[in-house]
């Protein structure tokens, strides 16, 4: 097509503005549930670390009292898995965990007999699009206490 002085006229641009403002609003959408999901991601792990970091100091002051030793570098308790585990057990029962989903003790021993070790995993699933993860991710975290006389 041309004008009348030669020129050729061009298409009309209706409407292409608005395919590129649904564009722009499904990326900032995907970029926003992204952000939640990673963020939500985060805060369960640092509070699964939170769990099992007391659930340690709870099986580094599980020793009894003739399992202190004097030693040449101080006081000293002897730590035994067995008490440690108990203690991690008894702990999780009594401390609140119930947002996390398959929380189970991968490991609570003293592997030196001065510390506690104690691993926890459970799973994270994301908060809003949970079908494209339905098993959910799993989270494992492992924390060590250890019980100093100063």
């Amino acid at each position: 097509m041309t004008r009348r002085g030669g020129r050729p006229t061009l298409p009309a641009e209706d409407g292409s503005t608005l395919i590129l403002t649904i564009f722009y609003c499904c990326v900032s959408l995907v970029l926003i549930l992204g952000v939640a999901a990673a963020t939500s991601l985060y805060l369960e792990r640092k509070k699964l670390f939170t769990l099992a970091d007391g659930a340690a100091l709870a099986g580094a002051e599980a020793f009894p009292l003739d399992a202190v030793r004097i030693t040449a570098a101080g006081v000293r308790p002897e730590l035994r898995s067995a008490d440690v585990a108990d203690a991690v057990r008894d702990y999780l029962a009594s401390a609140p965990h119930a947002e996390f989903d398959g929380l189970r003790v991968s490991r609570a021993l003293s592997v030196d007999g001065q510390s506690a070790t104690v691993s926890l995993s459970a799973y994270w699933r994301p908060p809003v699009l949970a079908l494209l993860l339905p098993a959910g991710i799993p989270l494992e975290v492992t924390a060590v206490a250890r019980s100093v006389f100063g």
